[in-house]
């Protein structure tokens, strides 16, 4: 089905709308897609529109906070095996065609509080950062029932782009006036935009991407989380409440058990993927902070590499009664990994929406509901 702003933003924030949600968050990884054509899986399965996912109509704001360096990208060499190029921050970053979809970097641009210095201007407010024709647009866009959506950058995961995140974890404690500068200036960017952009269109969720955990715990503690990402957070999310944003929405993978009680405090209400496998469990996070925090995803992916009884007893562990009513987007922890089977997947849908007591499938298409 898809959701219009209104009943999406309710739903997020714990009313019950009389429906569930259960979304795709990132769809399939790209091997997946020729193991389902081996497998007989339709062209419209193999697009993700067969399935008649739960997505919210949106836009994402023409506003742009993120590093601005004015770098084109530059292939330096492309082979079947992988392709190496110059990334916007002038450095060298290499994609392995065969066993990934990101680029991993070889480099980083900032070692030094000199190369930051040369670097400042990247995050520096400039009215070129917004485009006003196309806000307006999406003024009336949200007017027709589109969610507004601006993302910001990491406050862990910006500083990792720049600095590695060795040298990123090192400087917490051998420099933070370094790494404050950095997100002190990152914040007065996003509060100038946000300004801007709220005087044109209200906005209705900030999104921030971290990635910032593994399976054994997040690579910011939490007093490296409220000595230099909360303050950037709190700062952000007061300007843009003013504006209308009512869902402050994070992406991480990994275990952030140990830092969730500091993300709420920085104002995040809203967070996915919530994997299994690295100790997310939705349901005792519902236990323990009740409507602080909507969840999107927590269904262990891996489940549906098995068979049909573990399917269901996933499902039967998350779709449970204090997970209803709101303030849970129900998906799959991150991409549907290899080997899962068109069967399996076929099975897991039409399960999952018969305990969420969900329509029949129309066949509305599907959006990523990763943000």
């Amino acid at each position: 089905m898809i959701w219009n702003r209104e009943r999406y933003i309710a739903h997020s924030l714990f009313e019950d709308t009389g429906r569930e949600m259960f979304c795709e968050l990132f769809g399939p990884l790209k091997q997946l897609e020729e193991e389902w054509r081996r497998q007989g899986a339709s062209a419209k399965e193999i697009a993700m529109t067969a399935f008649d996912w739960d997505y919210v109509l949106r836009t994402n704001l023409a506003a742009n906070c993120m590093a601005d360096t004015g770098i084109q990208p530059v292939v330096l060499e492309d082979t079947p095996e992988y392709t190496l190029f110059l990334d916007q921050f002038g450095c060298k970053t290499k994609l392995c065609k065969q066993s990934a979809t990101i680029p991993l970097p070889m480099e980083y641009p900032i070692k030094d509080a000199e190369d930051w210095e040369k670097a400042r201007h990247w995050y520096t407010f400039s009215p070129q950062r917004l485009d006003m024709e196309r806000l307006r647009q999406q003024k009336e866009l949200r007017d027709k029932g589109y969610l507004t959506v601006l993302e910001i950058p990491g406050g862990f995961d910006e500083p990792r782009v720049l600095m590695g995140e060795e040298e990123l974890c090192i400087a917490c404690y051998e420099e933070p006036e370094l790494l404050e500068d950095i997100l002190g200036t990152i914040t007065e960017t996003c509060l100038q935009v946000i300004q801007r952009v709220g005087e044109i269109v209200p906005i209705d969720c900030v999104f921030v991407h971290e990635d910032m955990a593994g399976k054994s715990g997040p690579l910011f503690g939490p007093a490296q989380v409220r000595q230099f990402m909360l303050p950037y957070y709190q700062k952000v999310w007061e300007c843009a409440k003013n504006y209308g944003a009512k869902l402050f929405s994070l992406d991480s993978d990994g275990n952030v058990n140990p830092i969730l009680d500091d993300l709420l405090e920085a104002g995040i209400n809203c967070m996915h993927p919530f994997e299994p496998a690295a100790g997310m469990d939705i349901v005792q996070v519902r236990h323990k902070y009740g409507s602080r925090l909507c969840v999107k995803g927590g269904i262990d992916k891996f489940a549906l590499r098995k068979d049909k009884e573990a399917i269901r007893a996933e499902l039967e562990r998350k779709m449970v009664p204090e997970m209803l009513g709101g303030g849970t987007i129900f998906g799959i922890d991150h991409r549907i990994p290899n080997g899962v089977t068109i069967e399996n997947y076929r099975y897991y849908v039409q399960l999952g929406r018969q305990m969420l007591g969900l329509e029949p499938i129309q066949g509305e298409g599907w959006a990523r509901m990763a943000f």
